[in-house]
This record gives C-alpha cells, sequence and structure tokens, in this order.
C-alpha cells in the first residue's frame, strides 16, 4: 500500500522482544538491557516512568526506542517519510515510542519536540496517534 504522495508503507520484521514483553516473561528493563535495538522494550519503559510522574526517565527511554526504531526503519528501506502502520503488529513499538516521546517533552515543557514527536507521529500513522491519544 502506499500513501496519496505514492510512498509505500514501510513495515519492521518482527521484534524478537515483543513475545517476552506480551508474555510478562520478564522485567522490561532486562528484556531492553537484552534487546537494545528493540523500541518497544524501551516505549514500554517509557510508558512505566509516564504513568509513575518520572518524566525525565520517560524522556530518555522513549528517546532511545525512538533513535532505535528509526535504525530498524532505515534498514526496512524507509527514506524518513511515508505511512508506517498501526495495524502491522512489529511497527507499534517504535509509534509508541514516539508518541512516549511526545507526551515526556510536553511533560517536560519541552514544546518544540512535543510538536515535532506529534506532528511525525500523526503523518506516520493517524492510527497510531488516536489510538495513542495524541
Amino acid at each position: 500500500m502506499t500513501d496519496l504522495l505514492g510512498i509505500p508503507e514501510t513495515l519492521l520484521p518482527p521484534d524478537p522482544a515483543a513475545a517476552m514483553i506480551d508474555a510478562g516473561q520478564e522485567r522490561p528493563g532486562r528484556v531492553a538491557a537484552a534487546y537494545p535495538a528493540s523500541s518497544l522494550a524501551w516505549a514500554v519503559l517509557a510508558e512505566a516512568a509516564l504513568a509513575a510522574d518520572h518524566p525525565v526517565q520517560a524522556y530518555a527511554y522513549a528517546r532511545t526506542g525512538y533513535h532505535r526504531g528509526l535504525d530498524s526503519l532505515r534498514r526496512a528501506g524507509w527514506r524518513g517519510q511515508g505511512p508506517i502502520p498501526w495495524s502491522h503488529d512489529p511497527n507499534r513499538g517504535f509509534l509508541r515510542a514516539l508518541a512516549a516521546l511526545a507526551k515526556a517533552a510536553g511533560a517536560i515543557a519541552e514544546e518544540d519536540e512535543r510538536v515535532r514527536c506529534t506532528e511525525f507521529l500523526r503523518a506516520s500513522s493517524a492510527e497510531a496517534a488516536r489510538e495513542l491519544g495524541l
């Protein structure tokens, strides 16, 4: 599938950490240590830090997940724009990290970053933005 500009969707490969996270077999910090390239592991850590009202920690975790996700997207052929569909489960780690980064940036009054990340999320996947409250 392509977006209106003819740019194909980017679909990430399966995340090896996802099964561990979904099964609750291990604490998210240990999963991130075992799979540091997993955006999902970092996103889960960021979401937990936001829920615990630790926005600086959340920002650090989310930024790590965001950058790891950018690396994965580039390896998957992404060229800096185009759809990253929420419906493709392996994309969700990156999209969750991006949403967490926007929320954490807002919590620490990093307004330019909050806006940039929110716009990036909406441009990448409007469905993800809705699902993740942005």
